[in-house]
């Protein structure tokens, strides 16, 4: 029996199979976890560790039922619309023009700090396991180059390869993670050195937020898998909620490990030096002297990327695709694949050490298509249709929730960017 078909006893008709859910949570997972594995230490060394884990469990909260709320609004829309054509007929062309912009900026921002990312963890491996590797350009380069060709392809393509991917993540992740887990020293996950009192460690919580959402970004794949499983809501949510569960837990898991081992004044220079993944995994090292360990954690860090870089960047070509007119062929496809990897890769080249930059300008951005945009689109579309098929509970309280929590999120970026906020060190 072939992928997709079966056949429907003796009449012999053939009816369509919807793939299974957990492809598509695979890829929202992958997509979530991937390089924000590495930001979020980097950026929680301010708020430290208790702050650090509410912090995400409040993210996490917002972003899935905001990613909920686009859900609803796109089950209005023929398979394949995305955010150009919802917003357009829901908020309007000045509304939609201001989150195309955002949308396509964050896609490409994060394309590029992924090459970024994946090109210092791809040059720390092979220098750690050859003792040579090509200069980082030219390794981000080979990285985003390969993973593109899948994108290109086809969903289904992107699916297989994430999920195989975010199964190495888990095995690599745990192997690694049992190591420095049984390390770490509870007088460094929570800080008690120092001498500073819990709630002292909140006011650099602000500056952490927009990361924490930009790590929890993976709204641009609802419309990818209402386009991969049609109108099937029910089985769309359970990709959202399982996948973004199992990056939430991820994460925290990974705080125990990193800021168990890594003391705060240890981080300084991690960030001094720009917080890039290559950077982090030196500090572990130096932490937690285990070659196996951190081999394991080498892995994990090329795997972790090369997912969220195909999750952002099959948002971002479904996306582009529907704002030019695109067609599905290969031919269209190649000329959307230009479109969309072109520009990140430039930035790449010239600006190989942005991740982190890059990280926060995102989380800034992805406040209006990821929180903002999404409460007020669900608000109209309720009243325009009714959304009979699917309508996320919590009313309008939720609603209002999700769109503070958006204007928070964008309020400390823009107060930080103009060193208003408490930052470390």
């Amino acid at each position: 029996m072939s992928e997709g078909t079966q056949l429907s006893g003796l009449t012999g008709t053939a009816t369509k199979v919807s793939p299974s859910f957990l492809g598509g949570a695979m890829i929202i997972a992958g997509t979530a976890v991937g390089a924000g594995m590495f930001s979020v230490p980097t950026v929680s060394a301010g708020m430290w560790s208790i702050w650090a884990i509410a912090a995400l469990v409040f993210t996490w909260f917002c972003m899935l039922h905001s990613g909920l709320m686009i859900l609803e609004t796109n089950l209005n829309y023929p398979v394949g619309s995305s955010f150009d054509t919802m917003v357009k007929d829901t908020l309007g062309k000045r509304w939609n023009t201001i989150n195309n912009i955002a949308v396509a900026f964050v896609g490409y921002i994060l394309c590029y700090a992924y090459i970024s990312g994946g090109g210092s963890i791809v040059v720390h491996t092979l220098e750690a396991t050859v003792g040579f590797a090509p200069p980082q350009i030219l390794a981000g380069l080979m990285f985003a180059v390969g993973l593109a060709f899948f994108v290109w392809w086809s969903t289904k393509a992107v699916d297989r390869i994430t999920t195989i991917l975010l199964g190495g993540m888990i095995v690599t992740f745990f192997m690694s993670v049992t190591g420095y887990t049984f390390n770490m020293k509870a007088a460094i996950f929570f800080d008690t050195e120092s001498g500073m009192s819990t709630g002292s460690y909140f006011p650099f919580l602000f500056a952490a937020l927009p990361f924490c959402l930009a790590s929890f970004g993976y709204h641009h794949n609802v419309p990818s898998l209402m386009k991969y499983y049609g109108k099937d809501p029910k089985k769309i949510v359970m990709c959202l909620g399982t996948g973004t569960v199992l990056a939430l837990l991820l994460y925290i898991i990974w705080l125990f490990a990193t800021l168990g081992n890594i003391s705060r004044a240890d981080f300084a220079p991690v960030i001094e030096q720009g917080g890039n993944i290559g950077v982090l995994v030196d500090a572990l090292g130096r932490a937690v002297e285990s070659t196996s360990a951190s081999n394991m954690l080498s892995a994990f860090g090329n795997m972790a990327v090369a997912s969220s870089f195909l999750g952002v960047a099959l948002g971002l070509f479904d996306f582009l695709a529907d704002l030019l007119n695109f067609d599905d062929s290969k031919e269209g496809r190649l000329k959307t694949a230009a479109v969309t990897f072109v520009p990140p890769l430039i930035g790449g080249i010239f600006f190989p050490n942005g991740f982190i930059i890059a990280i926060g300008y995102a989380g800034l951005a992805a406040t209006i298509w990821t929180a903002i945009v999404p409460s007020l689109m669900v608000r109209v579309s309720r009243k325009k249709f009714g959304n009979p098929q699917f309508r996320v509970w919590g009313g309008e309280t939720l609603v209002w929730i999700i769109f503070g929590f958006g204007v928070v999120v964008g309020t400390s970026h823009i107060l930080g960017m103009f060193n208003l906020l408490p930052v470390y060190p």
